[in-house]
C-alpha cells in the first residue's frame, strides 16, 4: 500500500532527463525526409513534471540544463505550466540534450539522441538539495538516470534522501537501448535490446522504490529473462517490495501489489481505450502523470490506472508529448461519456485543450492600436509627407506604450496592436515585450473579407511569433444579402481553422456597416452576429466590438458564458470617437466579460498628422499621445469599480 506524506508543499519531484524535443512536422515519412520540425519540451523526466503540472499537482524538476537558448526555453516551458525549476542546475559548460524525433507510422518513430556530454547528464549528487525534497510527498525516477556512474550518484543521493523523509519513491523504467549504449547512435527508436550487465544494474536499485512503471519490453529488462516476461516480473520481485504497473498499450495496465500471480490477466487490469492511434510516442510519460495525479488525490490504483490510460490515449492521438498532455477539463469531458475513437477529431476536446492549458492572463487591457495601414498613409498624404516617415511613426508609438507601461498599475495590461506591413520594424520591437500583441489579417476596408498580402492565411502564420494575436476585422451584418454573408462565413472558417492550426489566438473584431444600420441600434445588430458566429462554430478567444447600451453587454456576457465560457473577454474599439463619448461608453460597459479597451485614433490621429507636417518633434508626438492614452485608461478605471478577474473553473476528473 503507497502512502504518501501529507501536508507538504510539493507533490511530486521528477528527477531526469531534461531536453528539447525537435517532432518532425511531416507524418508518415523517414527522418532524413522531414523538412521542418517542432520544438517542444521533452525528455521524460521532463515531461512527467509538465504533465503532472498540468493536471494540477504541485510538482518540480530536478535537473540540469545548459547556459543557453534551449536552456531558458525548457525553464520557462516549465515555469509557465507551473512546474517549479528552482531544483533545475545551470550548466555553463555543456549544452542542453536535444532529440530529433519523427512519425513514420503508428508504431515506427525513428529517433535521434544529441546528448554526447549534455548537461542533465551531469547532474550534480552535491548539488540536489536535501531541504527541497524533504518538502515533496513523492520522488520519480526514470531510468536513464541509473544508467553512467555520474547521474547514478545523483539518482542515489535523491532516492537516500527521500527514504529518510518518507517520500513514495517511483521509477519509470524508460529504457531505451541506445543511451545504455546497446544500440547504434542513430538508433533511439529500438525499445528492447537484452542486456545481463543492464539487468543486473537496475536490479541493484529497484529495492529503492516503492512504486515501478514500465512496458513489457520494460519488465523484461529489469527482470533479466529474455521473452518471458511472468518470469522477469518474478524476478523483479525478488529484488523489491514495489508496486509494480505493467503498461499493456491498446490491453491497458495490470497492477501487482504482492506476488506475482501465474498469468497477468490474474492481477487487477484495468482495460485501455479504444482509439486510433497516430504514434505511441509520449504514451508512457502521459500514462505516468495521469497516475500520480490520481494516486497523489487519494484515487486508488485501480482509479488511478483508469486516469493514467485515458491520459495516454489522449496523447497517442496528437503531435508531440508535453505540449498534448491533457487537462482536467479534457478528463473531466472524456469520462463524461465523450470518448472519440480519435481523439484529435473530437472539436470539443480540442477546443478544451488549447483554452484550459495554462497562458497568458489579462485581467484588464489598455491597447493602443495603430496597426492601420490606409488612414496612416492617407495623414501622410494630407501632410504631404513621405511615407518612408510611417515606419518610424510608428516606433514612436512603441515608445509611448513602454513609457505609459511604467505607470503604477499598467504592467501587465499594455497592450498594442501593430501590422506587419507598414509597422514592421515597431512589430518586432513590441515582440517578446509581455505585452498583448495583436496583428491584422484583413485588407483594410474589404468586403467581403480578404486578406492582406496572401490567400493562404495557414502558410502565413508559419512565419509568426506564436504570442502574436491574430486579429480580423470583419464588415458584418446578419441582414446582409445571403450570398455576403456565406462568402464571408467561408472566409472566417479560413481563419478559424488556420489559427487552431497553428496554435494562435484570435480576435475577431465584428463592426457593422454604417449603411446597414437601423436607426437607433444600440448593439443589436453585433449581437446578432456574433450569436450567428457561435452558430457556425467560430470560437474566438477574443470579441473586438463598439460602444452599446449597458443592456446588450449584459447580454452579450450571457451569450458567451453559454456559448464558450472560456472566451478571454471583449474589448472596445473607437471608431474615432473623441475621448469623452468613449469614456462616457466604458461606463456602460460593466459586464464582466469586458476587459478593456483598443483604441487608436483617437489617441495619435492629431498628434500623428502634427508630427508629419514637422510641426511637433517626436518628444512633443510622445507627450500628446501619452496624455490621450493616460486620459482614456483613467477613464476605464474610473468607470467601474475595482474588481478582480478570474478564468472560469475546469471542473476536472480529477477533483
Amino acid at each position: 500500500m503507497l502512502s504518501f506524506p501529507a501536508d507538504r508543499p510539493f507533490d511530486v519531484a521528477c528527477l531526469g532527463r531534461l531536453a528539447v524535443d525537435l517532432y518532425a512536422q511531416q507524418i508518415g515519412c523517414s527522418l532524413e525526409a522531414a523538412s521542418s520540425f517542432a520544438k517542444y519540451l521533452g525528455g521524460s523526466s521532463a515531461n512527467i513534471a509538465f504533465g503532472t503540472a498540468r493536471l494540477g499537482l504541485r510538482s518540480a524538476m530536478v535537473s540540469r540544463v545548459g547556459n543557453e537558448q534551449n536552456g531558458r526555453f525548457l525553464l520557462d516551458t516549465l515555469r509557465r505550466e507551473g512546474c517549479d525549476v528552482s531544483q533545475v542546475q545551470v550548466d555553463d559548460q555543456r549544452l542542453t540534450g536535444m532529440v530529433l524525433l519523427g512519425i513514420k507510422d503508428q508504431d515506427t518513430f525513428p529517433l535521434l539522441f544529441a546528448r554526447e556530454n549534455c548537461a542533465d547528464m551531469a547532474l550534480d549528487a552535491d548539488a540536489i538539495s536535501e531541504d527541497f525534497l524533504a518538502r515533496c510527498r513523492s520522488l520519480v525516477i526514470t531510468g536513464t538516470h541509473l544508467s553512467t556512474p555520474s547521474v547514478l550518484a545523483a539518482s542515489r543521493r535523491a532516492l537516500d534522501i527521500a527514504q529518510r523523509h518518507g517520500l513514495v519513491r517511483v521509477l519509470d523504467i524508460d529504457y531505451r537501448p541506445v543511451l545504455w549504449g546497446l544500440a547504434a547512435k542513430g538508433d533511439g527508436e529500438t525499445r528492447y535490446v537484452g542486456s545481463d550487465a543492464v539487468s543486473r544494474h537496475l536490479q541493484a536499485q529497484l529495492g529503492s522504490f516503492d512504486l515501478i512503471i514500465g512496458t513489457e519490453e520494460e519488465w523484461l529488462i529489469a527482470g533479466g529473462v529474455p521473452s518471458d516476461l511472468m518470469a522477469s516480473l518474478r524476478s523483479v520481485r525478488e529484488h523489491t517490495q514495489a508496486v509494480m504497473v505493467v503498461k499493456r498499450g491498446p490491453l491497458g495496465c495490470s497492477i501487482i501489489e504482492g506476488a506475482v500471480p501465474a498469468a497477468l490477466d490474474d492481477a487487477p487490469t484495468v482495460l485501455g481505450e479504444r482509439i486510433e492511434v497516430l504514434n505511441v510516442l509520449g504514451a508512457g510519460d502521459a500514462f505516468a502523470s495521469g497516475l500520480l495525479s490520481g494516486l497523489l488525490r487519494g484515487k486508488t490504483l485501480v482509479e488511478s490506472a483508469a486516469i493514467a490510460n485515458a491520459c495516454g490515449a489522449i496523447v497517442v492521438s496528437r503531435h508531440g508529448c508535453a505540449p498534448a498532455m491533457p487537462t482536467p477539463a479534457e478528463l473531466a469531458h472524456w469520462f463524461s461519456g465523450h470518448r472519440h475513437p480519435r481523439p484529435d477529431q473530437d472539436p470539443q476536446l480540442a477546443h478544451l485543450h488549447r483554452v484550459t492549458a495554462a497562458r497568458s492572463q489579462w485581467p484588464e487591457l489598455f491597447v493602443l492600436a495603430y496597426d492601420h495601414r490606409a488612414q496612416f498613409e492617407d495623414l501622410a498624404r494630407q501632410a504631404g509627407a513621405e511615407g518612408a516617415r510611417l515606419p518610424i511613426l510608428k516606433q514612436l508609438l512603441n515608445a509611448v506604450v513602454a513609457d505609459v507601461e511604467r505607470d503604477p498599475g499598467c504592467r501587465g495590461r499594455m497592450g498594442v496592436l501593430i501590422d506587419g506591413r507598414i509597422g514592421e520594424a515597431a512589430l518586432h520591437g513590441a515582440t517578446g515585450r509581455g505585452w498583448w500583441l495583436g496583428r491584422p489579417i484583413e485588407r483594410p476596408g474589404s468586403r467581403p473579407l480578404r486578406f492582406d498580402g496572401t490567400h493562404s492565411l495557414a502558410s502565413q502564420l508559419l512565419h509568426w511569433p506564436r504570442e502574436q494575436v491574430v486579429k480580423c476585422l470583419v464588415f458584418y451584418h446578419p441582414d446582409d444579402a445571403a450570398v455576403l454573408r456565406s462568402e464571408q462565413d467561408e472566409w472566417l472558417q479560413q481563419v478559424w481553422e488556420a489559427t487552431r492550426a497553428s496554435g494562435h489566438e484570435l480576435l475577431l473584431e465584428v463592426i457593422p456597416p454604417k449603411d446597414m444600420l437601423a436607426p437607433g441600434d444600440t448593439g443589436e445588430a453585433v449581437l446578432r452576429t456574433i450569436r450567428h458566429f457561435y452558430g457556425i462554430g467560430l470560437k474566438p478567444e477574443w470579441w473586438k466590438v463598439g460602444a452599446m447600451a449597458a443592456r446588450h453587454w449584459e447580454t452579450l456576457d450571457a451569450l458567451v458564458r453559454e456559448r464558450d465560457p472560456y472566451c478571454r473577454g471583449a474589448v472596445i474599439l473607437g471608431l474615432s470617437q473623441p475621448v469623452e463619448q468613449l469614456i462616457a461608453g466604458f461606463a456602460e460597459a460593466r459586464a464582466p466579460i469586458v476587459k478593456g479597451f483598443m483604441i487608436g485614433r483617437t489617441a495619435w490621429a492629431g498628434p500623428s498628422l502634427a508630427w508629419l507636417k514637422g510641426e511637433i518633434d517626436d518628444a512633443g508626438l510622445q507627450a500628446q499621445v501619452a496624455a490621450n492614452f493616460r486620459r482614456l485608461i483613467a477613464g476605464w478605471r474610473d468607470s467601474r469599480p475595482a474588481q478582480a478577474t478570474t478564468a472560469p473553473e475546469a471542473v476536472g476528473a480529477l477533483a
